[in-house]
């Protein structure tokens, strides 16, 4: 009886060892699934949301659309449209927009669907909150509202063109830093393209002599150094006004019928 007793016990144990190794290896096929679904979910995840572009990035489709934008509402106002005209276009862009970023900031999950577009013209950083569209839209406007017409051309000129060939320059070229985020070759570039911006409008619409030359290299320069200032605002708000605001200031002290 003893015997048969630990015969069966042994089978016992033998078969509760069985169970246990099948629990172990079941837990471990559990674990490996779980860790493999984790993984491929955070990499789904980590797809999702992939940091898009930064400002040390080129984003040339972001650049060559701040550029069209600013030529067509500066070459419409000077060309086709009056003031008025231009300040209801503007006002009313302004308002679209600032509507849909609001959408697009409320509703990101319905929005998703066209992230394949929006990649091209968003930064990582505008993600969720405001894009630079609205404050574009808003200086372009507030320029053209203020100031005397060929001086918010020149302005509209300088933020659409200065602005984004300088940031092209500086990225792929840029090899001497002046400050942070600034090369001697951006900077350059961004002074340049001011120069050439104020000098070809107001040589089209019939302002020469040394006075015009003067006013454009005074804030080409002026221009290229408040532009290295590190301020904590949006630059498309900031160049357009401060560049009209000097071009107004050169005008009003050197006689410039602007």
């Amino acid at each position: 009886m003893e015997l048969k007793s630990t015969s069966t016990d042994k089978q016992d144990a033998k078969e509760m060892n069985t169970d246990d190794i099948s629990k172990i290896k079941e837990e471990e096929s559990s674990d490996a699934s779980s860790s493999f679904l984790n993984d491929s979910e955070n990499e789904t995840l980590a797809d999702e949301t992939k940091v898009k572009a930064t400002r040390k990035d080129l984003q040339i489709s972001r650049r060559l659309f701040h550029m069209a934008n600013g030529f067509i509402i500066a070459t419409a106002y000077g060309i086709t449209f009056s003031h008025q005209q231009i300040v209801y276009f503007c006002g009313t862009i302004a308002s679209v927009l600032y509507l849909l970023d609001q959408v697009r900031i409320a509703y990101p999950e319905r929005i998703k669907k066209f992230e394949r577009f929006s990649k091209y013209l968003l930064r990582a950083e505008e993600q969720l909150k405001e894009s630079a569209a609205v404050p574009y839209i808003m200086a372009n406007l507030l320029t053209i509202i203020t100031f005397p017409k060929i001086i918010a051309i020149s302005a509209i000129y300088t933020l659409a063109f200065a602005d984004p060939l300088s940031a092209i320059i500086g990225i792929r070229f840029g090899k001497h830093r002046i400050v942070e985020h600034k090369t001697i070759e951006g900077s350059a570039a961004f002074f340049i393209t001011t120069f050439l911006s104020i000098f070809i409008i107001f040589s089209l619409h019939g302002i020469t002599g040394w006075e015009m030359w003067v006013t454009a290299f005074g804030v080409a320069f002026i221009g290229t150094c408040f532009e290295m200032i590190p301020l904590k605002l949006d630059d498309n708000l900031t160049i357009p006004l401060f560049t009209a605001f000097l071009l107004w200031i050169f005008c009003a002290t050197l006689g410039i019928a602007a």
